[in-house]
Parts: C-alpha cells; sequence; structure tokens
C-alpha cells in the first residue's frame, strides 16, 4: 500500500519494530529517512494534521538539542516546528501516516492500534 508512509531513522530500534510490524501485516510503506531527507515546515505541519497531534507530541524532549534550543516546556508550535524542521533530529519517531490519519507509534505496540 503506497498511502502508508513510516518516517523512519534506521538506526532505532523502536522505529524498526514498528517497521517491521507493518511489512508482518502487509503493509509495504514508503520510508522516509526523515533525518536523510528532512522535512521541511509545511510537511511537518500537514504530517501533524493528518496524525491529528500537536507539535509538542511530534518534539523529540529528551534530545539534548531540545534542552540546548529550550524547547523542552515550549508551548509555541510554530517555534517547535521551525525548529524540528532546521533540525530534524528533533521529531520523534516512528510517524506513520496512513489513508485513515497517523500515529506516532511510541511505544512501538501501539502500531497495532493501525493495523
Amino acid at each position: 500500500m503506497a498511502d502508508w508512509v513510516i518516517w523512519h531513522k534506521p538506526s532505532c530500534s523502536t522505529s524498526r519494530w514498528v517497521l517491521a510490524a507493518l511489512r508482518d501485516a502487509g503493509v509495504d510503506p514508503v520510508i522516509r529517512d526523515y533525518v536523510a531527507d528532512p522535512p521541511d515546515a509545511a510537511t511537518i505541519r500537514a504530517a501533524l494534521a493528518q496524525a491529528g497531534i500537536g507539535a509538542r507530541d511530534l518534539l523529540r524532549r529528551k534530545e539534548p538539542l531540545a534542552r540546548d534550543l529550550d524547547l523542552r516546556q515550549q508551548e509555541d508550535p510554530d517555534r517547535i516546528i521551525a525548529a524540528m524542521a532546521a533540525h530534524p533530529i528533533l521529531i520523534e519517531r516512528p510517524l506513520v501516516l496512513h489513508p485513515g490519519g497517523g500515529l506516532l507509534c511510541r511505544p512501538k505496540e501501539r502500531v497495532a492500534e493501525i493495523l
């Protein structure tokens, strides 16, 4: 199903687990290595809207850069989105976008909600 997309980081065990679960369920998603191919702010906004989540939900708050940029308690979605676009490592993963919406698969077992 080409309508499925996973924002994936190959070195992340959770991301690899979710990708394997999708494939085991017969889903062949488009894989977007969001660090190698960073999304721009408009793409991040579209993904947030599709998943029905806020910018803070997609922010990887435990990333040291989030602390360095004073984003951990940040409420302004524009500032968070701009930071994620400039520094894609700040994007939490894996994010699965599918025809019915989207899901941030943290914890990884949440992928079952869309399969």
